[in-house]
C-alpha cells in the first residue's frame, strides 16, 4: 500500500482534480499497478519469514536430542510456528500474510507432488502381497473407525478426517495432502498433526519395548509388517526399526520402511476418492452446483513415483543417488515450510475451542491400530506368505 502522503495527494488531485478522462485513467491504472507491486512484495516478506522459520527447524532437528525423538524437521516447523503465533504474531503486518497463506497452500501442494520421488513401485514388488494387503485394511479400517468415531463424539468433519487420514496413513504428510481437500482451518490441521506426533513417537518407543520383552509374540518378518503398518510417521518407523534391529541382521528395519512406503502410495487414491465423495456430500447440502475438485497435485505424485521407478532402472545408481537426495531434502525443506504456516496460524486459544475430543479420537484410533495391527500381522500375515 501507499503510505507516502506526497503519494497519496497525488492520487487524490488527479483523480478528483480533473485533468480529464484519459488522464484520470492513465493515473488510476498507474496507482492500481503501485498497489499489485508492492501486495507483491508484501507476499515475498511474508515468505521470506516462513523461510527463515524453516531453515532454523532444520538446524534445530539435527541437534542430538531430537534426533533421538525424531522429530522431523516438519514438527519441528511446526512448533517453531506455533511459538511464533503466541507470541509475535500479532505484530505481523497484514500485508504479509498472504504470503504465509501461500505456504500453506501452494508450497504445500508441490511438496506433496515431489515426495513421490521417495517412492518406487519396485518396493511394492519387493514385499509383495501380505504387506500390500495388511495395509490396505488397516489405511480403510482406521479411515473407516475415525469417521465412526468422529460421529459418537459429534466433532466437526473437517477435524476427523483429517486426523483419521494422518493416523491411517503417513502422518503429517498425509493431513498435509488431505488439507487441501477437506479445506479445514489451520488449527484444525495442526490439532491433527499434534496427535499424530503424541501417539507415533509414543509407538517408537513402545513397539521395541514390547518386542523386546516377548508381548509381541511375532517372527522378525510379522514385526516389520506390524511395525510398517501401524506406526504413524515414516520417522517413526524408522526409529522403531532400528531399535528392534540395530545392526539390520533381522531385516526389520528395511522391511518395515517398505512397507510403510506402501501406505504412502495409498495416499493418492485415498485423496481421490475423499475428494469425490466430499464433493458429492457438499452437493447435496447445497442448492447451487458444486464442482468436484480434482486433486491433481495427487495425480502427479504417483506420476513422481512412475518417473522414480523408471529412474531406478535406467540411470545409473550413483546419479539417481545424488539427484533423489537433492529434491527429497529440497521437498522437506517444502513441506516444512507449510507446516510452519500451519502452525504460525494456530493460537492455544484455538486448540482450546479444539477441545479434547480430537485426541480421545486419535487414541482410540491408536488401540486400533495397535491392537488390530497385532492380530493382523499375527494370524494373517503367515497365511498371506
Amino acid at each position: 500500500m501507499i503510505e507516502n502522503n506526497a503519494a497519496w495527494l497525488y492520487l487524490l488531485f488527479f483523480m478528483y482534480g480533473g485533468y480529464g478522462k484519459n488522464v484520470y485513467l492513465c493515473n488510476f491504472k498507474l496507482y492500481f499497478g503501485i498497489m499489485c507491486k508492492n501486495n507483491r512484495i508484501s507476499t515475498l516478506y511474508g515468505i521470506l519469514l516462513i523461510v527463515v522459520f524453516a531453515i532454523v527447524a532444520f538446524l534445530v532437528a539435527e541437534l542430538s536430542f531430537v534426533k533421538a525423538l525424531s522429530f522431523s524437521p516438519l514438527i519441528v516447523g511446526l512448533l517453531l510456528g506455533m511459538v511464533y503465533a503466541n507470541t509475535f504474531r500479532s505484530r505481523l503486518p497484514e500485508s504479509w500474510v498472504p504470503g504465509l497463506k501461500f505456504c500453506s497452500k501452494q508450497v504445500l501442494r508441490f511438496g506433496i507432488i515431489l515426495y513421490g520421488f521417495r517412492l518406487t513401485f519396485q518396493q511394492v514388488v519387493l514385499i509383495g502381497l501380505p504387506a500390500i494387503v495388511v495395509d490396505c485394511i488397516v489405511v480403510c479400517g482406521t479411515l473407516v473407525i475415525g469417521i465412526l468415531v468422529g460421529k459418537l463424539l459429534k466433532m466437526d468433519s473437517e477435524t476427523t478426517l483429517l486426523t483419521s487420514t494422518g493416523s491411517a496413513i503417513c502422518g503429517a504428510a498425509a493431513v498435509l495432502g488431505a488439507e487441501p481437500i477437506v479445506k479445514g482451518e489451520p488449527h484444525k490441521t495442526t490439532v491433527a498433526v499434534t496427535t499424530v506426533v503424541i501417539f507415533g513417537t509414543l509407538s517408537m518407543f513402545l513397539y521395541p519395548l514390547l518386542y523386546r520383552t516377548g508381548v509381541f509374540d511375532l517372527g522378525a518378518k510379522e514385526m516389520a509388517l506390524y511395525t510398517g503398518s501401524t506406526l504413524h510417521e515414516v520417522a517413526h518407523v524408522v526409529g522403531a526399526g532400528n531399535a528392534m534391529d540395530a545392526d539390520g541382521s533381522m531385516g526389520i528395519a528395511d522391511t518395515a520402511t517398505i512397507t510403510k512406503m506402501i501406505r504412502v502410495i495409498l495416499l493418492a487414491p485415498v485423496l481421490l476418492v475423499m475428494s469425490f465423495v466430499l464433493a458429492g456430500k457438499r452437493k447435496t447440502t447445497d442448492s447451487a452446483k458444486t464442482k468436484i475438485t480434482i486433486p491433481w497435485f495427487a495425480i502427479l505424485f504417483l506420476v513422481a513415483i512412475g518417473i522414480n521407478s523408471l529412474l531406478q532402472v535406467y540411470v545409473p545408481k550413483d546419479i539417481v543417488s545424488v539427484v533423489g537426495s537433492g529434491i527429497n531434502t529440497f521437498d522437506t525443506f517444502l513441506l516444512t515450510m507449510a507446516m510452519t504456516a500451519l502452525g504460525a496460524d494456530t493460537s492455544f486459544d484455538k486448540f482450546k475451542k479444539a477441545g479434547a475430543k480430537p485426541f480421545y479420537l486419535a487414541a482410540i484410533i491408536y488401540v486400533w491400530l495397535v491392537g488390530g495391527g497385532y492380530l493382523l500381522a499375527k494370524y494373517l500375515v503367515p497365511i498371506l506368505m
